[in-house]
């Protein structure tokens, strides 16, 4: 018998990163030597102290069904930290938690968009969101944002792309994979244009808030324009922060119409997150931060290590990202060389392949929305970033023109 599947689901594909890290699994699990930075997971454990707090949960007997906008004493606890961490003010009723960032987003897609409608997206981008559009029936138009101007949007792009059928705008920093941060005159140039139409809205993943480097402090949008407030969604989680991946916690903050639209959506997907997980995410909130300073430092050595070795080699160039998790890295200059074994690498695939035979997992650029790139992960140990450096320019020394 043939299934025939929907049209929405043929529309979206599986994730890059979820593809290139099974890959990557099946060939260490093979006993290949493979240094795997793919995935922008944390190699830090979740602190002691939000853990224990699950356990105290699960003794305590929380472990039923949770209200679908999120429990809430962890609610609070995000208007808590947003006040505190990023100076906005939200009431209750605009905070609604999620199963993960993920969900947040597509919740407010599916709750916004009417068939046919566009969301301006930046390449390079994260693959959820083009793909959240396309399921939910939207039109993702991206915008090229290359090397040359930073991997950050210009006004004139935005002002050019908005049009009658312009939903929404995703804005994000610091950027996966980009590691871009927008800059306090950059924001405001783009909330310039945004004012102009009104009926713009904006989603604003933040999720790496807390990772930046060389003494960056975060800003987002609404700091630099708090009049956009009303039409803006903020997105933020546990994951990146906290060494939270597993325990599948986002938060959304926004306009009480859209949070509420929200809350239907996920009702009749999922209904509330786990009781335990947020049990550990109001730990992780109320615990604060004074964990976090030395982990940015490792992850700011990993990624001067890395770009030291990749900016020493011809054919690469990158710029060295201002947070986040990643190294992002164009590859134009090897296409047309040859291998050791004489074959030539014609595109990003090649390189990534070639890459791999060599020892070091990572994904193509085109995941993204932009190629020939590739992207590397800084969240793994110092030795294995180090290693997988030295790899990569060796690699690349050994082809031929």
């Amino acid at each position: 018998m043939s299934i025939q599947l929907s049209r929405r689901v043929q529309r979206v594909t599986l994730s890059a990163n979820a593809a290139a890290k099974q890959r990557t699994n099946e060939l260490k699990s093979a006993g290949v030597d493979i240094l795997d930075l793919t995935t922008g997971e944390p190699d830090f454990d979740t602190p002691d102290a939000i853990k224990q707090a699950a356990y105290r949960a699960i003794a305590k007997g929380e472990t039923k069904y949770t209200a679908t906008p999120g429990v809430r004493a962890l609610r609070e606890a995000v208007v808590r930290k947003l006040a505190r961490e990023n100076r906005l003010i939200y009431p209750l009723a605009e905070v609604v938690i999620a199963n993960g960032a993920k969900q947040i987003i597509f919740n407010a897609f599916a709750a916004t968009l009417d068939d046919g409608d566009d969301v301006l997206v930046p390449t390079p981008y994260w693959p959820t969101f083009p793909d959240s559009v396309r399921f939910n029936g939207g039109e993702p138009r991206f915008l090229p944002c290359p090397l040359e101007q930073g991997y950050k949007l210009l006004p004139a792009q935005l002002e050019q792309a908005i049009g009658p059928r312009t939903r929404w705008l995703v804005l994000n920093t610091p950027g996966n994979p980009s590691g871009a941060v927008y800059t306090h005159q950059e924001l405001e140039a783009l909330a310039a244009v945004l004012r102009r139409h009104p009926q713009v809205l904006v989603m604003l993943d933040e999720l790496y808030e807390h990772i930046l480097f060389d003494g960056r402090r975060h800003i987002g949008l609404l700091n630099v324009a708090p009049d956009l407030r009303d039409r803006a969604l903020l997105v933020g989680g546990v994951s990146k922060t906290y060494a939270m991946t597993g325990w599948r916690i986002g938060y959304g903050a926004g306009p009480a119409t859209l949070t509420q639209a929200m809350v239907v959506t996920q009702s009749q997907i999922s209904s509330g997150a786990s009781s335990v997980s947020q049990a550990a995410a109001l730990a992780a909130f109320e615990g604060g931060l004074d964990f976090l300073p030395p982990q940015v430092a490792s992850y700011q050595r990993r990624r001067d290590t890395l770009v030291e070795h990749l900016s020493a080699v011809d054919g690469l160039e990158l710029l060295p990202p201002q947070g986040s998790f990643f190294v992002f890295c164009r590859c134009a200059g090897l296409l047309g060389q040859r291998r050791p074994d004489g074959r030539r690498l014609e595109n990003e695939a090649d390189v990534l392949d070639y890459l791999l035979e060599r020892g070091v997992s990572g994904i193509g650029g085109s995941a993204y929305g932009l190629s020939p790139y590739f992207r590397l992960s800084i969240a793994t140990d110092d030795a294995t970033v180090a290693e997988a450096g030295r790899r990569i320019a060796a690699a690349c020394v050994a082809l031929k023109s």
